[in-house]
């Protein structure tokens, strides 16, 4: 079966029975389906209903339907997409949350822009699947989701990377200087003067102050005082080898 879904260029292959080579035997991993576009719930049903540790328990058609169905039928998994009437996904997903902590969802959506995959994880999901994936993925990161850990497309994933990279660098200002930078930093800090630093690092004067100008714009610090707390707060010198000289 090949199901198209509308209004997007989403394709779900659907394998054979077992193909997760999970035996029988084992608890099924329970799965709500929450999307306004019946085609779409009526196609992920059938693909996933043919793999052996999954069982679909419902479906829901808003998002207000999607919040009454977990009440009910107390699912593991919520497959939720994002455009939903109602309640959005997003919304659904903040009020899972805290009402269903156990319930793990996985939005499922062709939305990949940074501001909504953000949104996303903000929200409480466990994991992100674009709607173009492969049926495979999206049954990965069901059992993922279930498991207890994350699991997120990979364009998704190097967006929340990206984006975790850079929530680093303006959480620790230190990260945003070169090598060069911090040790112009500690012997500026170190009361030397730009052609006493030029001497020790066995380079130009106009090198250092051009270091000493990037450094300030950087930092958004404009006084020697101001680089020499910032060098103390972040242990690039101590007060102790400042020789108790604490700038006010």
């Amino acid at each position: 079966m090949l199901l198209k879904s509308t209004g997007a260029a989403c394709y779900w292959p659907c394998a054979g029975p077992g193909s997760l080579g999970m035996s029988a035997t084992k608890k099924k991993i329970k799965v709500l389906i929450a999307d306004d576009h019946p085609v779409v719930r009526k196609g992920l049903w059938s693909c996933l209903a043919s793999k052996a540790n999954f069982k679909i328990v419902g479906e829901a058609s808003d998002g207000a339907d999607a919040i009454q169905k977990v009440k009910e039928l107390a699912p593991d998994v919520v497959l939720m997409d994002i455009d939903m009437p109602k309640k959005n996904g997003l919304e659904v997903t903040d009020v899972l949350r805290k009402d269903a902590p156990n319930v793990k969802v996985l939005i499922l959506s062709m939305q990949s822009n940074r501001d909504t995959v953000l949104r996303i994880i903000k929200a409480g999901a466990r994991g992100y699947v674009l709607k173009d994936a492969p049926t495979e993925e999206l049954a990965r990161a069901i059992e993922s989701v279930n498991g207890g850990e994350a699991f997120f497309s990979p364009p998704v994933a190097q967006i929340a990377l990206n984006q975790y990279v850079t929530d680093a660098d303006d959480t620790k200002p230190l990260a945003k200087l070169s090598e060069r930078e911090s040790e112009v930093v500690a012997l500026i800090a170190e009361g030397k003067s730009n052609k006493e630093i030029a001497s020790h690092l066995g380079i130009g004067v106009r090198t250092i102050e051009t270091h000493r100008e990037r450094v300030m714009r950087k930092l958004d610090i404009h006084s020697v005082a101001g680089l020499t707390k910032f060098a103390i707060a972040n242990g690039m010198i101590t007060i102790e080898e400042d020789s108790g000289r604490l700038p006010k």
